[in-house]
């Protein structure tokens, strides 16, 4: 199985031992493209859900993956610690909103669903376990919104149930469902939306990017040897 990893910013990709010194094989619309093990390569796309849908439609058309890994850090707004582990079970995206005309909340048209599930999440907390590493499984909610603490934050979290929230999880699940490639996402919790201190939390979260770089590979590698 050919595997894309998607990340946005490229210090989650450097998080990945040795990615610093990586050369990429091709630059498509902007975005280099690395080789980060034998069937399995990586890019950041950017920030938001434009530039990843880009990103995930290269890697699906352009260079032919069966799997998007999508990796990064996330806000949390639950008590998570710093650094825990999430596979993503769903994403909705949280700024669509077309109740005007009558639509659920959150509802996408022309898939016309409001989330977006993952590929066997489970199955994937109990590879990450094979690996020595533990994760949690939840909602994430998607938007192009650096989610602080505030009114929209807690209609987030009443409206949707999320544990995370973060700006490109959702878009990438969206382009996958509709090229027939499967999505996986991995997110590190970096700051909570209801603390008092999540400003510094985010300028700091060095450990939420350690414990990240340490899954992403090991993660794809052994999801090479399933059937999706």
């Amino acid at each position: 199985m050919k595997i894309g990893l998607q990340f946005a910013m490229p210090a989650e990709l450097h998080a990945l031992p040795g990615a610093r010194e990586w050369t990429p094989f091709e630059t498509v619309s902007g975005v280099p493209v690395f080789e980060a093990a034998p069937g399995i390569i990586a890019c950041a796309g950017g920030v938001s859900k434009v530039n990843a849908a880009m990103a995930a439609e290269l890697l699906c058309l352009h260079c032919g993956v069966d799997l998007i890994l999508n990796a990064g850090v996330a806000g949390c707004l639950t008590g998570l610690p710093t650094g825990s582990l999430v596979v993503v079970s769903d994403f909705v995206q949280h700024d669509v909103d077309t109740t005007a005309v009558g639509d659920p909340i959150g509802l996408v048209s022309t898939v016309n669903q409001v989330a977006f599930p993952t590929w066997k999440p489970e199955r994937c907390i109990e590879l990450l376990g094979n690996l020595g590493f533990s994760a949690v499984t939840g909602r994430a909610a998607t938007g192009d919104w650096f989610a602080v603490k505030g009114d929209r934050a807690a209609w987030i979290r009443d409206t949707f149930s999320p544990l995370l929230a973060e700006m490109e999880g959702g878009a990438i699940a969206q382009v996958c469902l509709r090229n027939g490639v499967g999505c996986v996402s991995v997110k590190s919790v970096s700051d909570h939306l209801f603390s008092d201190t999540q400003a510094e939390e985010y300028f700091d979260f060095g450990q939420a990017l350690e414990n990240l770089g340490q899954v992403v590979l090991p993660l794809a590698q052994a999801l090479q040897k399933e059937e999706l």
